[in-house]
């Protein structure tokens, strides 16, 4: 791997790049989402299971077992869902974009927040939630430049940044809704 491959989400010469990879959607699924889907999973469990009430209040009480089945299941439910959202937003914009860079998107846009569960590694619930308001601005930047990279438009396009807005809207009552899973039980 060189640095040209590491800046891919965040050039539009990189999104290109991932284009003419012509990666197929299934082949996206299980190898990129699955595996990364199963990191916030893994690691809250082991939060949840090793970490005391100094790290949040009734935390190692939750039955971990289903919350973060659950969570993870939550998880790749909503590629599928975010991708179909990417192409139908994008779309009634007057967008064009295929459902294979809708699903490229959709696939990369996460990876960040996938990431950022490595904050709970540190037994600190402010450490945790640094992480992870990095990781959803980072998905928010690659969502953007992505949208606007992969329907061929300018950065400051007015219709890309609309279109842009309303995915991340969508993102963020999605990454919303993965939260409350794990709080509500």
């Amino acid at each position: 791997m060189n640095l040209s491959e590491l800046i891919m989400p965040w050039s539009a010469k990189g999104w290109e790049k991932m284009q003419s990879m012509n990666i197929s959607i299934p082949a996206l699924a299980w190898k990129l989402v699955l595996p990364l889907s199963f990191l916030p999973p893994v690691l809250l469990y082991y939060a949840g299971t090793h970490y005391d009430n100094s790290y949040i209040q009734g935390f190692p009480e939750k039955n971990w077992h289903f919350i973060t089945t659950t969570f993870f299941l939550a998880e790749l439910l909503t590629f599928f869902v975010m991708g179909w959202l990417i192409h139908s937003v994008l779309e009634s914009h007057d967008l064009a974009i295929n459902y294979h860079d809708a699903y490229l998107l959709a696939a990369i846009a996460p990876i960040p927040m996938w990431l950022s569960s490595l904050g709970l590694l540190i037994p600190s619930a402010l450490i945790t939630g640094i992480f992870a308001g990095v990781g959803l601005v980072a998905s928010c930047v690659i969502l953007y430049l992505g949208t606007s990279a992969l329907c061929h438009r300018n950065t400051d396009d007015v219709v890309s940044m609309s279109a842009t807005y309303t995915i991340m809207s969508a993102a963020f009552l999605a990454w919303i809704m993965l939260m409350v899973i794990v709080w509500a039980y």
